[in-house]
């Protein structure tokens, strides 16, 4: 049977005005909890569109939803923020993302993703009512590795990135403030999360947007990549059944180590069916019925050559499993596009 949240529980959402925040906000609002959503909106990109997914989510909770403009840099304002509100859960979705902008604004990372996550995650340490603590990790932490599918038990001490790094430097934290102060956690691995309300980095949205102006996309490494698109629906139902699924404090010492007790966990989040790019680009050109202009360039430095989730410890631990093929999940994506920028 399918837990559930525990009722009338009050919830904080860090990185409410973006793509997956703002989905899981209104998941959330849904269901009539509580919902205490923070974003500092920053210029990373379009700052209209984080705005038109609050003014979403916000006419979905009415009196439920709060949101404050808050930069998890800022120490003192996140300890304060935790210490007036008696919150069940954390969601915590805030983060610099992109792969590629880390090569640019490598500070941003550390900033936002190694300080930010400290500051959170050390607030929390006064929440005598949180039940369970759920962060956003990222398949990029598997950086090259040639094992696939990836399981979490693989060894991700090699990224590739420095987005990659900051991500399982996250996953290492949330180990040790666990381990320490008893704090149930999970990171989910997310695998290229697509969908209505995206991101303008992300392929999906650049695509779309170059083939509706006839301009030419570029196809990293001729076309030789392998992605594991995971639509947003799918993605927002498996961590709110992740979050129901509160992890135990299990001595985890299977490596010799001593004292390695910790209620700390990871999961893949992915279709676990990857699809190379070209197919890709097929489908989209297919929902759009209008061909690609493409212009084949080389490998990027940072990024990886083909992901792929194993879904076993998600599927046994949740028994959900994922809806949405890559046709479905692109049509409802260019359906949402063609209508928000008419």
């Amino acid at each position: 049977m399918k837990k559930i949240l525990h009722p009338n529980s009050t919830i904080l959402v860090t990185g409410a005005a973006g793509f997956i925040g703002s989905a899981l906000a209104e998941r959330l609002l849904s269901h009539n909890f509580f919902v205490i959503g923070i974003d500092n909106l920053n210029e990373y990109y379009d700052v209209n569109l984080k705005l038109d997914r609050l003014k979403r989510t916000e006419a979905a909770g009415r009196e439920n939803f709060q949101f404050i403009k808050m930069d998890l840099c800022d120490g003192p304002s996140i300890k304060g923020l935790l210490r007036d509100h008696s919150f069940d859960y954390v969601v915590h979705m805030g983060a610099q993302a992109g792969v590629r902008y880390s090569l640019e604004n490598p500070q941003g990372y550390i900033d936002s993703n190694i300080q930010g996550f400290f500051n959170l995650l050390d607030a929390s340490k006064s929440l005598t009512r949180l039940k369970h603590f759920v962060y956003a990790s990222s398949s990029s932490v598997y950086g090259g590795s040639k094992n696939l599918p990836f399981s979490e038990s693989e060894n991700v001490s090699r990224p590739v990135s420095l987005y990659a790094a900051t991500k399982a430097c996250n996953e290492l934290m949330a180990f040790t403030y666990s381990h320490l102060h008893g704090i149930p956690l999970t990171g989910v691995r997310l695998f290229t999360v697509y969908g209505p309300w995206g991101r303008p980095d992300m392929a999906a949205f650049g695509f779309l947007r170059k083939i509706l102006a006839s301009e030419e996309i570029e196809i990293f490494n001729n076309g030789n990549m392998k992605r594991d698109f995971t639509f947003i629906d799918d993605v927002v139902e498996s961590v709110l059944r992740v979050l129901a699924e509160i992890p135990l404090a299990l001595d985890t010492d299977t490596h010799g180590y001593e004292n390695a007790e910790s209620s700390s966990r990871i999961l893949n989040i992915g279709n676990g069916s990857p699809v190379s790019l070209m197919e890709f680009v097929d489908i989209l050109e297919k929902c759009v019925g209008k061909k690609a202009r493409i212009k084949f360039v080389k490998f990027q430095p940072g990024d990886v050559k083909s992901t792929f989730a194993d879904m076993t410890e998600f599927k046994h631990l949740t028994g959900f499993e994922f809806r949405t093929s890559l046709e479905v999940g692109l049509k409802k994506f260019v359906s949402w596009y063609t209508s928000y920028f008419k």
